[in-house]
């Protein structure tokens, strides 16, 4: 059984629940394009871009890793690292007060997930 596609849905309903969360934003404020000097539609528009430039490369270097040969153990500590990771970004970034606490945490999730998915398989590759 492929676990990889399990954290994809569980990352497509959290991107469309971001998606809502700007959609909601630019209705309250009759804002269609840009972030009508906003700062919660920005930092609403910022959570959902990063996520959409994050998420589908971590996705496919754990579909990769998974092809590979990676155990489903290490599949689930990848998948619940970048859930975790885009959750706390996207709560540190949404705060018009910003914790970055939470917004480095969550970054450092995302790039160990991006990271040692790119070590296995450079290492699958050459060992």
């Amino acid at each position: 059984m492929t676990v990889t596609p399990l954290y994809a849905a569980i990352l497509g309903l959290v991107f469309v629940a971001l998606s809502l969360q700007t959609i909601r934003l630019r209705r309250r404020h009759r804002v269609a394009l840009g972030d009508g000097n906003q700062a919660p539609l920005r930092r609403a528009m910022r959570v959902h871009a990063n996520f959409a430039e994050y998420v589908p490369l971590a996705l496919l270097l754990m579909f990769f890793v998974e092809r590979g040969g990676g155990s489903a153990l290490r599949m689930h500590i990848l998948g619940i690292a970048l859930i975790a990771g885009r959750l706390l970004h996207a709560w540190g970034v949404s705060q018009v007060q910003e914790n970055l606490r939470y917004r480095t945490i969550g970054m450092v999730l995302t790039f160990s997930v991006i990271i040692s998915a790119c070590l296995f398989l450079l290492f699958a590759r050459v060992f």
